[in-house]
């Protein structure tokens, strides 16, 4: 990645690259929560399920190109690629953090 990302979002990149939904959610606390096509998903198992379902419905790819502080959170713009309308588009993932891990995402 060319972009300098905070470590956890550079393996939660990683991961979302290798199709890792196992790995993908080890990158969230426990109790953490992500904010998708208007759902609400909470907790390391409904991540990677959240994961596996959309990598399986879009067969999607997200490259990082800019990375930038907004409000206490780090915004991520990314080309997100993949078997839907308009492909590709340009999404803004809002990441927090806490330590070494992603307690909060919200994709739009």
């Amino acid at each position: 990645m060319s972009v300098d990302l905070p470590e956890p979002l550079v393996a939660y990149f990683s991961a979302e690259t290798a199709n890792d939904p196992a790995a993908l959610a080890e990158c969230f606390t426990e109790n953490a929560v992500v904010k998708d096509e208007g759902k609400d998903i909470q907790g390391r198992a409904a991540i990677r399920q959240w994961m596996t379902a959309a990598k399986n419905k879009y067969q999607h790819t997200t490259e990082p190109l800019s990375v930038a502080q907004r409000d206490g959170k780090t915004i991520v713009t990314a080309k997100v690629s993949g078997n839907f309308p308009n492909s590709p588009v340009t999404l803004e993932h809002a990441f927090e953090l806490s330590g070494n891990k992603i307690i909060s995402l919200e994709i739009h």
